[in-house]
């Protein structure tokens, strides 16, 4: 099956759970081969660490590339080890697909299977020397769902200001391919809900704290600075195929 068709399949809800495969790019997220210990691989940065300041420092980067996302990469490889007919199955297939998960494994693979596929978007979905607004069906779809880009941004930072905690504001697309903003705690990914994530921003403290300590607002209004729109636009794309 083809990937666009496959992608089509899980918005209309016509496959088992929400299996969407492609999201990211190959050295993204790494395809789980029986026999590996470690099926999933950290995704490098796709720029320097400190190649977004200055709205998002160099220290911020390492630790939450280097320390969170490897940590929940390790776990999430842990606990899929355990169960080899997981071997064959991708990143976003596990995590979409929690409830037929063996129980002793659900909540860590929800927990870091969801941190280890959020960040791996995260990274591919900022760029420097990026910002500004989307263009073409994309700037067209918002512009559609929200009233304007203006609206957009100030409902996708409520989104992740209102989120209480630690988690993430999220756009993406539903079954009937409408544009959704939400917040969701923790690691949970709109994978987990039937939809397919067209981009997120971390509201977990370590992705802003040291810079910006307790003002999550700045740091939600700054972060736009960073957005690579290209990228959003291709996982736009993907979607509606």
């Amino acid at each position: 099956m083809s990937l666009n068709r496959r992608n089509f399949l899980v918005l209309l809800g016509c496959t088992s759970g929400t299996a969407a495969l492609g999201l990211f790019p190959k050295n993204g997220l790494a395809q789980a081969t029986a026999g590996e210990q470690k099926p999933f691989a950290v995704a490098e940065l796709p720029y320097a660490y400190n190649a977004l300041e200055p709205y998002i420092d160099e220290e911020t980067m390492r630790f939450h590339h280097d320390k969170h996302y490897v940590a929940y990469t390790t776990k999430f490889n842990e606990a899929v080890n355990k169960y080899p007919q997981l071997a064959n199955q991708s990143a976003e297939e596990i995590i979409s697909n929690l409830d037929s998960l063996p129980e002793d494994i659900r909540a860590t693979v929800r927990n870091n299977g969801g941190g280890y596929v959020n960040h791996t978007l995260f990274w591919q979905i900022m760029a420097p020397n990026a910002g500004g607004q989307p263009t073409g069906e994309l700037a067209k779809a918002i512009e559609n769902a929200f009233g304007s880009f203006a609206e957009f941004q100030t409902a996708f930072n409520d989104a992740g200001s209102k989120q209480f905690g630690s988690g993430w504001s999220w756009l993406a697309l539903d079954k009937t391919k409408q544009l959704k903003i939400m917040g969701m705690p923790n690691q949970d990914n709109p994978l987990m809900m039937g939809m397919y994530p067209i981009m997120g921003n971390d509201v977990w403290e370590h992705a802003y704290y040291l810079k910006y300590r307790n003002d999550r607002a700045k740091y939600l209004e700054t972060w736009w600075n960073v957005v690579n729109w290209d990228e959003v636009s291709k996982r736009y794309q993907q979607a509606i195929a």
